[in-house]
């Protein structure tokens, strides 16, 4: 007979606690041993763009990483940690080798171990600062590391405005504004007219998307990326070609813009007008035509009061780009009549602008809406700059996209937006453009009209037609008594 043990319900409790506890040891054990495998993430690609002032990697991923980077120098390094990772494969080692790193500042790429840690050596040409954040999947990639290597002092734009145009714009709209905002432009009383600048009308055109963002793509395959960049490089030609009129563009090759960014780069370049450039997409095939989009009402007003919320923004121009005018020392009440004032006078040009570009497209393509459409898109929320947004087409109908990827349809698509906004200014020329002066040239000779020569002055101009300095002002609403070559006064009856 086997002996008898006590199994006091104390006993019992205690029993069970220690399998319970051997339990969790055990199981803690198996935890810790398959951790890191568990954990561990496979990179599966590695994609990069150049920019003109930065370059972007992209690091595809199967599952969430942390990464650790720092720099090292003699000679520039960059080195990026991925916590228990590892490449997905030798194909993947092998694209690695063969990334184009073509004006990158990437020499060349290293990968090894650095424990059970992934370590990618990135050999610079020169300084960078760099920047990285994570993406969670979506509905086109997986887990994403991005790491951005910005290059100081470099701008995003290859080919900035001459810095003597610029001067020209900053003049001009500093007196805009100040005129808004019913101030006297100083001038002293005599001042001697100088030469007419002539300068060119700045536009910026903005292809829509890039890089890691290939935007809709086409039952055929064709990305949006790809065609708005073939038709704003064409944009871009024709405006260069035209005498008084200059574009730059807001990206020249593969790579993202985020979408402020864009407007900022205009806004940076002076820009007398901003369209982006986009192809359409619809979960259907059927519908066609191309649009064009200015910002809507209540799109303005959101824009409105994010930039007076916004404390970078407060000291930002309000009319203009060049800084001279700070909302800091104005009470909320005249901050929002300003940036009203001034989204109302920037939308309506916009509009102006749009029926003439949507009139053209129509000649050449049929029309998906037959008049400018408004919405709240973010890169057309620029309070100074008038802005578009032009559909060029729906890039998921088949015929549509064929017409799309065809170099003679992308010529004539960039050409009616180009005669849409060249016959606006034409109509509306900024002041001191090459466009005002032919038009102020035209005028020359009229009755009741007088073209300023050089050496002019207001009191000498009066003088010679028997009228007063104050009268002369009043007819041509000038607020100081600056003149311009080339400059068409009105002349009162005396």
């Amino acid at each position: 007979m086997p002996e008898i043990v006590s199994d006091s319900p104390r006993t019992r409790v205690t029993r069970r606690l220690r399998r319970w506890l051997a339990g969790g040891i055990a199981c803690s054990l198996v935890s810790f041993v398959f951790a890191p495998q568990a954990l561990a993430a496979k990179v599966e690609n590695l994609r990069l763009w150049t920019a003109p002032d930065h370059t972007r990697l992209v690091f595809d991923l199967d599952s969430a990483a942390t990464a650790k980077i720092f720099s090292l120098d003699n000679p520039e390094r960059l080195v990026i940690d991925l916590a228990g990772s590892d490449v997905a494969n030798a194909a993947v080692s092998r694209k690695f080798e063969k990334l184009n790193l073509e004006g990158s500042a990437v020499k060349s790429i290293r990968t090894g171990h650095q424990g059970n840690d992934l370590r990618v050596v990135l050999d610079l040409t020169r300084k960078v600062n760099p920047k990285d954040f994570t993406l969670a999947p979506n509905a086109k990639y997986g887990n994403r590391l991005v790491v951005d290597l910005e290059f100081p002092g470099e701008s995003a734009v290859e080919n900035p405005i001459d810095p003597i145009e610029a001067r020209i714009r900053e003049q001009e709209q500093l007196a805009a504004k100040r005129k808004l905002k019913g101030e006297p432009v100083a001038a002293a009383p005599n001042i001697k007219a100088s030469t007419h600048p002539k300068r060119d009308i700045i536009i910026a055109i903005d292809p829509g998307h890039g890089g890691e963002d290939p935007g809709a793509s086409g039952p055929g395959g064709t990305k949006e990326k790809d065609v708005v960049l073939k038709i704003g490089k064409r944009l871009k030609r024709m405006f260069d070609a035209q005498p008084g009129f200059k574009a730059i563009l807001t990206r020249n090759s593969d790579y993202y813009i985020p979408l402020r960014k864009r407007t900022e780069i205009a806004r940076e370049q002076k820009a007398d007008f901003f369209v982006s450039i986009h192809a359409d997409a619809f979960n259907s095939p059927r519908p066609h035509g191309s649009s064009v989009f200015a910002l809507s009402s209540r799109g303005a007003t959101s824009e409105t009061a994010r930039w007076l919320a916004a404390t970078e923004n407060r000291a930002d121009l309000i009319g203009g780009v060049d800084g001279n005018l700070s909302l800091n020392d104005k009470d909320e009440m005249l901050r929002g009549v300003l940036l009203d004032l001034t989204m109302t006078a920037t939308l309506n040009d916009s509009l102006a602008a749009g029926s003439g570009v949507l009139a053209n497209l129509g000649r050449m393509n049929t029309l998906h809406k037959r008049r400018v459409e408004q919405a709240g898109f973010v890169v057309l929320k620029s309070p100074d700059i008038p802005s578009l947004l032009v559909e060029t087409g729906f890039i998921s109908n088949p015929k549509e996209e064929r017409s799309l990827n065809s170099a003679a349809y992308q010529e004539k698509l960039a050409r009616s937006i180009f005669t849409g906004l060249e016959n606006h200014f034409e109509r509306n020329p900024p002041p001191s453009s090459l466009l005002a002066w032919r038009r102020d040239q035209a005028r020359g000779g009229k009755g009741g009209e007088y073209r300023i020569k050089s050496g002019d002055t207001l009191s000498e101009v009066a003088q010679r037609h028997s009228v007063s300095v104050s009268a002369l002002k009043r007819a041509n609403d000038m607020s100081g008594n600056t003149l311009r070559v080339g400059q068409v006064l009105k002349i009162p009856r005396g």
